[in-house]
């Protein structure tokens, strides 16, 4: 079957296709400078973007929306969205890394034995200040204060990783 023979989408589909399109965009208008760099975009929607941010009137920015879903028809729209899903940490390796970090931190109060392994398994961390944050959040979670030594502890389990 040739394209010429192969049935169109509905006008409805195309429409919805093209406001996924536009959505997509508008995430991209959202994110940091920062997440935004980590995305491999055509020269010409990157300048759309960046110049949607610069953008206050309500109508201006929704035209430049528009323009931006009618660049990203040309644009590699799948690779971008799984990209976008990753940084946001909708992915499923996102999710599953996260959940990984949990059951670090969990193991590392709960168990002494575990910061040994972590060490072994991260060369380069820093196996005093771990201990120190394991200490200070068994005793917040004891005195029922809130866990601020956890969360440093899961920042700094998150942090080993990507280094």
């Amino acid at each position: 079957m040739d394209e010429a023979e192969q049935p169109r989408a509905s006008k409805t589909r195309r429409k919805k296709d093209m406001q996924a399109l536009q959505d997509l965009g508008a995430a991209l208008v959202d994110l940091s400078s920062e997440q935004l760099a980590r995305i491999d975009l055509p020269e010409d929607l990157r300048e759309a973007v960046m110049e949607a941010r610069r953008l206050r009137q309500h109508e201006a920015r929704r035209r430049q929306l528009q323009y931006i879903g009618r660049l990203m028809r040309g644009a590699e729209a799948e690779a971008i969205a799984a990209r976008l899903a990753d940084i946001q940490g909708e992915s499923d390796a996102a999710k599953a890394e996260f959940h990984a970090l949990e059951r670090w931190r969990a193991r590392l109060l709960e168990d002494d034995a575990a910061l040994t392994e972590w060490l072994a398994a991260h060369p380069g961390g820093d196996a005093q200040l771990v201990r120190q944050l394991v200490r200070n959040a068994r005793r917040e979670a004891v005195e029922g204060r809130p866990p601020k030594s956890s969360r440093a502890l899961f920042r700094l389990l998150r942090d080993s990783q990507t280094s």
